[in-house]
């Protein structure tokens, strides 16, 4: 069969090269002049730093399959991401463990103290958790909430953390012991080059041709028997219903001697500081040595129609909208929409490895019972 795969990131790469190792024919549409999407990573040619140009990715999964997956198409290096945070000009360990707690409180605690504390400290009068802050304050207490969250998420989310959902706050964990590792799965690492050469082998079959700088036009649907979109999907169908909200982020670049901050990510959790984060991309291939460095000072801000989005924003307006254009993508003949555009979710890379094989495994047994491709590959 015939298909077009538009967006050339970890799920439409995939999708490609597992399709075209059944024979078919498959045209890649890529919109940016790069292949890889978000995860798009170069070597600076100044330095020969490895640069994550969209911000930092560190791989992180308890998922074996993908893991093995990964592994087959790059050697992935040890790697463990140690998260700084400042607050009050203070620096502390993310994500709050027993060290933290002792520094900010000036005390030395063991860990069944520290837990006693923190619980003292914490609101029981919060029995369900409706916002992000309520989360917060259930959790760790007002003290902490207010040093690492409360500045933080209003710069990243542009909104008070009154108005976002306690979901976002449940991912992050406290620990009342000294381990400072910011992931809690077996397999962690980074690609010994980079990204970039992982997309570049998903995409290297003689029956994948890639059209970068392409946006693609849905009246050229015609010429396939299929349409796979991972782009924005209120984008496929012209914002009819509105636009999505979005998170962007801006990056300003400065280039130093040595070592600029001793780590790969630093946090800055106070509302006074505008940005969110500097990340120095050295430290993210600890196996190299550069005797100068590259800095990235990151800006959260709402996603305009010509910036490139990150964040799906997912407030209660956001996904009464996202429901109006699953009915239409439903509608639609013979497109499928996936990965974290064209399913409006945060997915980490790991998620998105697996449910682009999934989707994969779908589509051939679709074709193989001639029956017809869905829509989606996941509930919604």
């Amino acid at each position: 069969m015939k298909f077009a795969i538009i967006g050339s990131g970890f799920s439409g790469a995939i999708l490609a090269q597992e399709l075209s190792k059944h024979g078919h024919d498959i045209t890649v549409y890529e919109e940016r002049e790069h292949v890889g999407g978000n995860c798009y990573s170069y070597r600076d040619k100044d330095t020969n730093i490895i640069v994550h140009k969209y911000g930092p990715h560190i791989f992180h999964t308890d998922n074996q399959e993908v893991w093995e997956y990964v592994t087959k198409l790059t050697e992935m290096m040890p790697y463990v991401n140690r998260v700084k945070t400042t607050s009050d000009n203070q620096v502390y360990s993310l994500p709050i463990n027993l060290h933290t707690i002792n520094q900010f409180f000036n005390k030395s605690m063991s860990p069944k103290d520290a837990e006693l504390f923190i619980k003292d400290k914490a609101r029981d009068d919060i029995h369900e958790p409706k916002s992000f802050e309520e989360q917060a304050l259930k959790f760790i207490g007002e003290d902490l909430y207010k040093a690492f969250f409360e500045g933080y998420t209003k710069k990243q989310w542009g909104v008070s953390p009154k108005e976002l959902p306690a979901s976002i706050l449940k991912r992050l964990p406290v620990r009342f012991n000294y381990d400072d590792n910011y992931f809690n799965h077996k397999y962690q690492g980074m690609p010994i080059n980079g990204y970039t050469p992982i997309f570049n082998k998903l995409l290297d079959n003689e029956l994948i041709t890639v059209k970068t700088s392409n946006k693609f036009d849905k009246k050229d649907s015609v010429n396939f028997d299929h349409v796979f979109f991972t782009g924005p999907i209120d984008d496929w169908f012209s914002h009819s219903e509105g636009k999505l909200g979005y998170r962007t982020l801006d990056f300003i670049e400065e280039k130093h001697e040595g070592d600029y901050q001793g780590c790969a990510v630093m946090n800055y959790a106070d509302q006074n500081i505008k940005h969110t984060r500097i990340s120095e991309h050295k430290h993210f291939s600890p196996w190299e040595e550069h005797s100068e460095t590259l800095i990235f000072k990151e800006f959260s801000r709402p996603c305009g129609s010509s910036d490139i989005p990150y964040y799906p924003i997912r407030l209660v307006k956001e996904q009464k909208l996202l429901e109006k254009y699953i009915e239409l993508a439903k509608k639609e003949d013979n497109v499928s929409f996936l990965g974290r555009l064209g399913t409006y979710r945060y997915l980490d890379m790991d998620v998105t490895i697996s449910e682009a094989l999934n989707a994969s495994k779908v589509v051939l047994d679709k074709i193989t019972k001639k029956e017809a491709i869905p829509s989606f590959f996941v509930e919604f």
